[in-house]
C-alpha cells in the first residue's frame, strides 16, 4: 500500500497551519469510486483469468488447464507433466538477471554536470537500500509468466524513523485495476490498487475511523490458486485510488485510500498550508499540489510481447502452452503404451480353469490348473509397439516449442557437432540471443522510467541532507552528503529587464548492464590485454590506436577513446615542455643540458647510456643525430629541440 502520510512537511523550519476547509472526499465519492472499480473489474476479467492460468502452468499444474481442451487425465491414469515450458521461463529469467540494469544519469545542460554525477552515484545506493535486485527478479518472473512485470515507486514517509525515503516494490497484476482499453496507464481516468489487510491491525492504526466498522470484507479480488489454505474471514480489502485532477490550471495527481465506506486518507481533504513565522507559504496544501509533483501514477508496467488495447503483454506461457500440451499428450500416451508392453495382460474365459490368484502372484513358481490350458481358456493380449515416426513427432513438437520461445540449443550452450570454429560458435550464440536482448531492452526502458520517478521523488522530498557511501575512483569508499538543493527550480534572474523565470534541472537516463556474465567479463578482460600488448595504451601510438578503435564496436569504446586521446594530448604537451626546458637550459644553464637530455630520453622510453651520463659523442652531433639505435621519433624530437634553440628557430 502507499506509504505517504498527510503529516509530510519540510524539516528544519518553524511552521504554522492554516485552518482546513470542508472535506471534498466523503462517503458519496467513495461509493462512486467503488462502482468504477467494479466496472474495471468486470472489464479486465479475461486478463485476470489468463494470469491465473499462467500461474498454474508455472507450477506444473498442466493437467488443470489441459483438461479444459483435451481428454488428458480424465481417465484417472498417469498424466505427463514435462518441464519444457518451465525450463523456458527459467532460462529467460537467467538472461534477464545477467543483464541487471545500472543507471547512468546525464545532464541536459552543462551547469548540471555535478548534480548528474552525484545522482549517478547515489541512485544505485537508493536502489540497493530498497532491495531492488530482488524486486527486479520478481518482476522478471512475472514478465516471463504473465507477460508483464509491474513496479510501484512511492515515497515511504515511515522509513528511517520518519525521515522517509523511496520505496520500490513488485506488485501483482491481480491487485491492479485500470480503465479497460487503454494502452498507457497514465491515460486511464482512475487507477486502483487493492490489498487484503487484517481488520484488527487496521482498527489499531485508525482507531478514530474504524471503531465498530469492518463488518464485511467488501470488494473481492481475483486470487491465485495457492497451495496453502488462506483464511480471509478476518481480513478487509483496502483500496487505493489514483486519479488526475486539474487544479489552478495544472494537472495534479490525487490519491484516496479507503476501506468499505470509510476514508482513511484523501489528498483532496488535505487543505492545510504550511507557512513560516513571517507568513510566507513554505508548502502549499496537498489538495492544490497533489500527492506527487511529477503528476504520474507511481506504477511502471514492463510488458514482454505488447498487445493493442492493454498495458499488459503476453508471456511465454501464452505462446508456448499449445506445444507443451502436445508434448504432454504424446508423452502420456508413450508411457501408457510402454506400461502395457511391460505388463502383459490376458483374456480369460469366465468358466476358465486357471487359478487367477496364483497366476497373478509372481512369487509362486507353480500355477494350478484344472484340466487343460489352451488359447481358448487363457490368451495374452497383444500390445503393439509405437513406430519411430511417433518419436519424430514428439521431437519436432519439442523443437517447435524451443524455436517459438527462442530457447534453442545454441542459446543454452549446446552447439551442433559440425560447428567447431570459435567465431562460428560465437556468431550462433549471438544470433540465438536476439529475443532475450530485445526483452532486456524493454526492461531497460521501464527501468529508465523508474529512475526518472526516483529522481522526481528526490527533488520533492530530499529537503534534509542524506549521507551516502559511494564508490570513488578505483573503488575507494567515499561518504557524501546530498539534498535536493541543486535540482530544485532555480531562479535565472533578469536579462535586459526581462524576468527569465525559473529553470528546472532535467536529466536523461542511460541504462547499461552491470556485466554479471562470467563470459562477458572474461572477453572484456582478454580484449583489454590484447590492446595492451599491441601498444594501444602507448601515448606515442595515440593516432594509430584511435584510428583502429574508430572502426571497432564494443561496450565502453567511447570512454576508452577519450582516455587514449587525453593521454596522447598530455604526452604531446609533456614533449613540448621538455623541449622548452632543454632550450632554456642550453641558453641559461649549459651544464644542465646533459641531465635534461638524459631525462627526456628516459621519459620517451629510450634507455640512458651506462653510468647515467650523456651519450659519448661529439657535442656538435649530440643534439642532431641522437644516440645509435634510438627510436626515429626520439631523434626527430631531439633535432627539433636543437633547432629551436638556435636563432630563428632553426629556419633555413
Amino acid at each position: 500500500m502507499d506509504k505517504v502520510r498527510p503529516d509530510m512537511q519540510p524539516s528544519g523550519t518553524a511552521m504554522k497551519q492554516v485552518a482546513p476547509a470542508a472535506q471534498a472526499i466523503g462517503q458519496e465519492q467513495i461509493k462512486q469510486f467503488t462502482d468504477i472499480l467494479q466496472r474495471y473489474h468486470a472489464g479486465l476479467s479475461r486478463t485476470k483469468q489468463r494470469i491465473v492460468q499462467a500461474e498454474n502452468w508455472w507450477k506444473l499444474r498442466n493437467e488443470t488447464e489441459e483438461q479444459k481442451d483435451t481428454e488428458i487425465g480424465k481417465d484417472g491414469g498417469f498424466v505427463s507433466r514435462s518441464g519444457w515450458l518451465h525450463n523456458v521461463l527459467v532460462s529467460k529469467h537467467a538472461d534477464a538477471m545477467e543483464s541487471y540494469p545500472e543507471p547512468n544519469i546525464l545532464p541536459r545542460e552543462s551547469g548540471d554536470r555535478g548534480e548528474a554525477l552525484m545522482l549517478s552515484s547515489i541512485v544505485p545506493c537508493i536502489l540497493e537500500q530498497c532491495g531492488f535486485e530482488q524486486t527486479y527478479s520478481d518482476a522478471m518472473w512475472d514478465k516471463g509468466k504473465f507477460g508483464t512485470g509491474v513496479y510501484k515507486v512511492v515515497w515511504d514517509s515511515g522509513k528511517y524513523g520518519g525521515l522517509g525515503d523511496v520505496a520500490i516494490e513488485c506488485v501483482s497484476l491481480l491487485n491492479l485495476y485500470w480503465e479497460p482499453g487503454v494502452t498507457d496507464i497514465q491515460q486511464s481516468r482512475y487507477f486502483f490498487h487493492t490489498e487484503l489487510c487484517d481488520k484488527d491491525l487496521l482498527r489499531a492504526r485508525y482507531p478514530d475511523l474504524l471503531t465498530g466498522k469492518l463488518q464485511g470484507q467488501g470488494f473481492i479480488d481475483t486470487k491465485f490458486l495457492i497451495d496453502d489454505a488462506q483464511d480471509v474471514s478476518d481480513k478487509a480489502t483496502v483500496i487505493e485510488v489514483y486519479y488526475h485532477k486539474t487544479v489552478g490550471g495544472k494537472e495534479t495527481l490525487q490519491y484516496v485510500k479507503y476501506v468499505d465506506d470509510v476514508v482513511l486518507f484523501a489528498s483532496e481533504n488535505e487543505t492545510r498550508t504550511m507557512t513560516d513565522a513571517r507568513g510566507q507559504v513554505v508548502k502549499a496544501a496537498m489538495a492544490e499540489t497533489g500527492l506527487y509533483d511529477h503528476g504520474l501514477y507511481p506504477y511502471v508496467f514492463d510488458p514482454l510481447f505488447p498487445i493493442e488495447g492493454s498495458p499488459c503483454g503476453y508471456g511465454y506461457v501464452d505462446i508456448c502452452k499449445s506445444p507443451q500440451t502436445e508434448i504432454d499428450l504424446l508423452k502420456t500416451a508413450f508411457v501408457k503404451n510402454a506400461m502395457s508392453g511391460a505388463m502383459p495382460r490376458y483374456f480369460s474365459r469366465i468358466d476358465g480353469n486357471v487359478n487367477e490368484e496364483e497366476f497373478l502372484d509372481l512369487a509362486r513358481p507353480i500355477v494350478h490348473v484344472s484340466g487343460t490350458v489352451d488359447e481358448t481358456s487363457l490368451r495374452q493380449i497383444d500390445s503393439a509397439g509405437l513406430p519411430g515416426s511417433y518419436i519424430s513427432v514428439l521431437d519436432s513438437t519439442i523443437q517447435e516449442l524451443r524455436e517459438t520461445s527462442g530457447n534453442t540449443e545454441t542459446s543454452t550452450g549446446n552447439i551442433s557437432s559440425g560447428v567447431t570454429a570459435a567465431s562460428a560458435i560465437a556468431a550462433l550464440q549471438e544470433a540465438s540471443g536476439k529475443g532475450s536482448r530485445d526483452a532486456t531492452l524493454t526492461s531497460y526502458r521501464a527501468f529508465g522510467r523508474i529512475v526518472n520517478i526516483v529522481i522526481e521523488l528526490i527533488r520533492q522530498f530530499y529537503d534534509v541532507p542524506r549521507k551516502f557511501r559511494i564508490l570513488g575512483q578505483y573503488g575507494s569508499e567515499q561518504y557524501v552528503s546530498y539534498s535536493n538543493a541543486g535540482i530544485m527550480p532555480q531562479y535565472q534572474g533578469t536579462d535586459f529587464g526581462q524576468d527569465m523565470g525559473y529553470r528546472l534541472p532535467v536529466f536523461d537516463i542511460k541504462v547499461s548492464a552491470q556485466k554479471k556474465s562470467t563470459y562477458t567479463k572474461m572477453s572484456q578482460n582478454e580484449m583489454a590485454l590484447q590492446f595492451f600488448q599491441m601498444g594501444f595504451f602507448n601515448p606515442q601510438m595515440t593516432d594509430q590506436a584511435l584510428m583502429c578503435l574508430d572502426i571497432m564496436d564494443f561496450d565502453g569504446k567511447d570512454q576508452l577513446m577519450q582516455k587514449i586521446a587525453r593521454q596522447g594530448t598530455m604526452f604531446q604537451k609533456l614533449t613540448q615542455y621538455m623541449q622548452l626546458a632543454l632550450m632554456l637550459a642550453a641558453k641559461c644553464q649549459p651544464d644542465m643540458v646533459d641531465g635534461i637530455s638524459q631525462d627526456i630520453m628516459a621519459t620517451l622510453g629510450v634507455a640512458p647510456t651506462q653510468g647515467g651520463g650523456a651519450a659519448a659523442m661529439p657535442q656538435e652531433q649530440e643534439h642532431t643525430t641522437g644516440a645509435p639505435g634510438e627510436d626515429e621519433r626520439v631523434q626527430n624530437a631531439r633535432k627539433q629541440t636543437a633547432e629551436a634553440s638556435q636563432p630563428q628557430g632553426g629556419r633555413k
